[in-house]
Order: structure tokens, then sequence, then C-alpha cells
């Protein structure tokens, strides 16, 4: 038997307006093939807030999950920070 390991993404909640949805960007750093420096890549996810817990500026961490709708396959797993 294989035990189901969920990947946490740290990522920063930039938009909070919709009912139990929230908005996320996730930077990594990748290589650049050419000339060898590390650029940024920026990558928006969705994910579902039940309690509505997270808002603009709070550094969270989100799971894979099933599809819960058409753009949202990620879930809350715990707030890393609080924005102040």
């Amino acid at each position: 038997m294989s035990e189901n390991k969920e990947t946490k993404i740290r990522c920063l909640v930039v938009k909070d307006k919709m009912s139990k949805t929230r908005v996320a960007k996730v930077e990594r750093r990748v290589r650049y093939p050419l000339i060898g420096k590390f650029v940024t890549r920026t990558t928006k996810v969705t994910f579902h807030d039940e309690n509505n817990e997270s808002h603009v500026g709070d550094e969270v961490y989100v799971v894979n999950s099933r599809p819960i709708s058409k753009r949202k396959s990620f879930r809350l797993h715990s707030i890393a920070q609080k924005a102040e």
C-alpha cells in the first residue's frame, strides 16, 4: 500500500473578493537555459478556502485536490503567516 503524500505549496494570497475562493501567486526560480542566470517565474492558482480564513497578503500552504470547479483544484492546508 502506498501512502498518499500531500505536497504543500507555499504561496501568497493576491485576491480574496470571492466567497470561499482565493487567488494566490506561486513563485519559483528556474535557471535560464542559454545564459545560466536564475529568473523568477510566477503562476496564479485558485484554491478553496471553506471558512474564508485567508486574506490578501497572507502566506499560505495549499495542497492539490480533486477538481472543485472549473479552475479550482487546490485547497487551503494552513496559513503560514498572516499579513500585517
